[in-house]
């Protein structure tokens, strides 16, 4: 197949772009930049220049292949809620070039959007109070108009070499404060999954078809954060403690918010119609590796 990837140069993204070439399938990658272009020609993909508010250039691209993976986002929370009707609006314009035919879209989502404190499937819905809602709302739409959408519910840790999200962030304020921190008794859950298990993962579901269908992209179901602060405290040899809620928000920051959330999601439906098998490092297992702290 000939597959339309937006976000390519991006950590996940550039993990799908090789996933795909190695099983086979040829690769035309959205470019914002001139670094994006060449990292992509590096990895052998074709370049599409564009942006994700470059709503005709999206659909150029998707009426161009066999099939469209769009994970590209921006992830500025400053203007959070700008952003995520940016990504309907995006997810509009590809799903726009594919109604009648049978290509299909997959579009990356997060478990972070499922309700707390529960145990959650790919059954779940999501809480439409969240900005973030707004790109399921869109392939809802789009399965609506008889395009074959899949959303692809990333944990909220995916970990691997080049991770510049959530656990780099952590480790940041652990260095910057002195001790690794987690909050309250530390029992609440962050689901994880490698980059290159993730890739797979996607590489599958567009190989399936993806017919209007919610996957979870999660190996682990839910990691107590107090073990994760553990684990930091040990790559950077410094004291674990826990700080109240309301301390939390003074410690961490903005990722405070995240690092209290608490996720539980199984991927068992998923890993049995896509015969997924994470095979990677753990969160765990990838932090005591060492490479997270050698920045």
């Amino acid at each position: 197949m000939r597959v339309f990837v937006t976000g390519a140069s991006g950590f996940i993204g550039s993990a799908i772009v090789k996933e795909l070439i190695a099983n086979g399938h040829q690769v035309l990658g959205l470019a914002r930049t001139d670094a994006s272009a060449a990292a992509l020609k590096a990895a052998g993909a074709e370049v599409h220049r564009g942006t994700i508010e470059d709503l005709d250039s999206l659909q150029r691209g998707a009426a161009a292949t066999d099939g469209v993976i769009h994970t590209a986002f921006n992830h500025d929370f400053s203007d959070w809620k700008t952003n995520c009707e940016n990504d309907r609006r995006a997810i509009e314009a590809l799903g726009s070039a594919l109604v009648g035919s049978s290509r299909p879209l997959l579009i990356a989502s997060g478990v972070g959007l499922l309700p707390q404190g529960q145990h959650s499937d790919e059954d779940t819905l999501p809480a439409n109070t969240l900005p973030r809602v707004a790109s399921e709302e869109a392939a809802a739409d789009l399965a609506a108009r008889g395009v074959k959408v899949a959303a692809m519910r990333l944990a909220p840790t995916v970990h691997g070499d080049g991770d510049h999200g959530f656990v780099p962030t952590l480790i940041q304020v652990a260095r910057e404060k002195g001790v690794s921190a987690y909050i309250g008794d530390g029992n609440n859950h962050w689901p994880a999954v490698h980059r290159l298990d993730a890739a797979a993962a996607f590489r599958l579901a567009l190989e399936k078809g993806a017919p209007n269908i919610r996957l979870h992209i999660v190996d682990e179901e839910g990691i107590p954060t107090r073990e994760i602060a553990e684990a930091i405290g040990r790559g950077l040899n410094l004291p674990v403690v826990s700080k109240s809620p309301e301390e939390a928000p003074a410690h961490f920051g903005w990722i405070g918010h995240f690092f209290a959330l608490d996720m539980i999601a199984s991927s068992k439906r998923t890993r049995e119609w896509l015969g997924w098998r994470p095979t990677h490092a753990s969160l765990l297992a990838d932090l005591a590796a060492g490479h997270y702290f050698g920045r």
